[in-house]
């Protein structure tokens, strides 16, 4: 966004003037630096010299005896000497710390005692044979240290405001007060060329009411941005909070509109302490932020504990699950991560996300089809991967309608195929990433992601490891997925397609998702079904009018009808099922009933995907014991 360059090159420019000590002495000192450190060494003895002058003055009430003035001055000057010799030393006039920072202070506060320590005990001891007060340096301390306190508060002062952005900067108000708002400020503040000024906090916190941060005052709670955007002539509103949802994102656009005024974001915490996004990227607000953004809090020690040292297997790994699975994975250190996947284009993009190049000539990157039993076998046998991660699917529901057989192939056969691989080479976690249509399933996809389930927990309980599926929803950005389809239609200019007024579907953003995912493999037990907690469903609708309010343009809204299979609300925990939460605050646990691959019947299974649909979205039941339920 507008300024985010100001910004950045302010970054890299404070990050660079505080380098080692080793690249500091390598860079030439500029004859600006070298005058602005003899300034500060000259300031620091005129501190020392107007210190024990006025200390002796004041003891003799300002009529010191010609005598004593001498060796008055004798002790100044040796005073300040001294403090040189112990600036050369510390390195404090070699740019050590920031001039009139809180370091360089305290550095200044020990030499200056230290001095007053050995004159002082000097003078108490020959005070009276050279004619000067015993109480001279002690007196004289305070002195000094107030004047070269005084000149560097002053000297920040005027630096500080010449490094605050104009009056032409944009004015802008900061939802937070807190860490990140904190770090936003100081970049903005320091910047005389950042397109940002800010005017204003607010903060729901009762203690910082009355917080002024840089300079910056908080002038209300996150509830009254309209009354503080009308106050402060705010043009732009930045949520600079790490654990914004999608609700609370929602609710500050619409009252930021209301009031005349834009919304954008700053990177999400754990992005930034990753270093995949820096601070300075602030961006206006996107429909993504808008639907899908839940923040997770990673429990690193969890994941590290068994993805650490270990032989990590994902299939799927060209997918957009898949790939971002692998990217996070590769941060906690595997001993092996093998992305396995059928299409070469998908794996060559994922291998430049992990290692950074796409040159397809390394063993991570495996060629295979899970339908191909055998050739899945000879992968497992060979490579012996410890976790496995099975994202590998067939999930378009409309095409999987008109081809069952296809999803019967890959997403219950495939997924057996990967089961028995792993079970043979002694996996002890297998994560089976499902789908939210499983779920008292009307579809093709649901029915088949709800077989793999089922087969998931048969494992488990032949296996007694870690062999769990988890289930969510919609993820943003997937290719083929309902966000790109509608900006690739307002792009054109043509109509937006929902398929009812009332249809509702639960969103995450895929880098979330996959947190959850990774972080369930660590707590799932045998044979459970762990569900990630994704917030409120979201109107469809409501999606289509925000994107065509934002893109600027006038769109029009087409209605289609449910398409076979489809519900008009998602679901994501069926109607026989339990949850507890057991272990994290956003991942629940049910069980699925295990199904032996002996039990499998494709023919019932199929049969069952003509059966009715009740009212309430689920399928009917087949009819007498022995039919396609039991089949499954």
């Amino acid at each position: 966004m507008k300024g985010g360059q100001g910004l950045l090159s302010h970054e890299i420019a404070g990050e660079l003037s505080t380098a080692t000590g080793e690249i500091a002495a390598v860079r030439p000192v500029s004859a600006a630096q070298r005058g602005r450190r003899t300034a500060s060494a000259a300031v620091d003895v005129a501190a020392w010299c107007a210190g024990v002058l006025l200390a002796v003055a004041l003891r003799f009430d300002f009529a010191v005896p010609l005598d004593d003035w001498l060796a008055t001055i004798l002790l100044a000057g040796v005073a300040a000497a001294v403090h040189l010799g112990a600036g050369v030393v510390t390195k404090l006039y070699r740019g050590r710390h920031p001039y009139g920072s809180f370091d360089e202070v305290r550095l200044l506060a020990l030499i200056v005692l230290g001095i007053t320590t050995v004159l002082g005990l000097l003078v108490v001891t020959a005070g009276t044979v050279i004619g000067i007060p015993r109480g001279t340096m002690f007196l004289a301390a305070p002195i000094v240290m107030l004047l070269m306190f005084g000149v560097r508060y002053v000297a920040r002062l005027v630096m500080d405001r010449s490094r605050k952005p104009g009056d032409d900067a944009e004015p802008a108000l900061i939802l937070g007060a807190g860490f990140i708002a904190d770090r936003l400020l100081h970049h903005i503040t320091t910047d005389p060329v950042s397109a940002i000024r800010p005017v204003g906090l607010l903060d729901d916190d009762p203690a910082k009411a009355n917080l002024v941060l840089r300079g910056v005052p908080v002038v209300g709670r996150t509830s009254e941005v309209e009354a503080a955007i009308t106050q402060t002539g705010a043009s732009l509103v930045i949520v600079a909070m790490g654990q914004a949802d999608s609700v609370m994102l929602r609710s500050i656009a619409d009252r930021a509109a209301r009031a005349g005024a834009r919304v954008a974001v700053t990177p999400s915490l754990n992005a930034m302490l990753s270093g995949e996004q820096a601070l300075t990227d602030v961006r206006d607000i996107s429909i993504e932020d808008l639907i899908g953004r839940h923040p997770v809090d990673t429990n690193v020690e969890l994941i590290a504990g068994y993805i650490t040292g270990k032989r990590v297997l994902v299939t799927g790994a060209g997918g957009s699950i898949g790939s971002e699975l692998c990217r996070q994975l590769s941060k906690f250190g595997p001993a092996e991560l093998i992305m396995l996947d059928r299409d070469e284009t998908g794996l060559q993009a994922a291998q430049l996300g992990v290692a950074g190049h796409g040159l397809l000539h390394t063993d991570d990157v495996v060629l295979a089809n899970i339908r191909e039993h055998d050739t899945l076998t000879a992968i497992f046998d060979e490579r012996r991967p410890e976790v496995v991660f099975h994202a590998a699917a067939l999930k378009h529901l409309p095409m999987l309608e008109q081809y069952p057989d296809e999803g019967w192939k890959t997403n219950v056969l495939g997924t057996l195929n990967v089961l028995r691989a792993a079970m043979r080479v002694g996996t002890t976690h297998f994560v089976n990433v499902s789908t939210d249509k499983a779920a008292n399933p009307t579809s093709v996809l649901g029915h088949s992601k709800r077989v793999a389930e089922k087969l998931t927990a048969w494992a488990g309980e032949q296996t007694g490891q870690h062999y769990v599926s988890v289930r969510f929803g919609n993820v943003i950005g997937s290719r083929g997925s309902m966000l790109p389809t509608f900006q690739t239609l307002i792009r054109e200019g043509r109509p937006l397609t929902v398929t009812h007024p009332e249809a509702t579907r639960y969103f995450m953003t895929i880098p979330e998702a996959c947190q959850l995912v990774i972080q369930a493999g660590g707590i799932g037990r045998a044979g459970e079904v762990l569900i990630l907690d994704m917030g409120e469903p979201v109107s469809i609708l409501e999606v289509a009018k925000r994107m065509i309010s934002m893109s600027g343009k006038s769109i029009e809204i087409v209605f289609t009808g449910l398409r076979p299979g489809e519900k008009l609300h998602e679901e994501l925990v069926g109607s026989r099922e339990n949850l507890e939460r057991p272990f994290h605050p956003k991942i629940s646990h049910t069980t699925a009933d295990p199904i032996s691959p002996e039990r499998l019947d494709k023919q019932g299974w199929m049969a069952r995907m003509l059966l009715p649909t009740r009212p309430d979205g689920t399928a009917g039941e087949a009819p007498g014991p022995g039919g396609p339920e039991s089949a499954e």
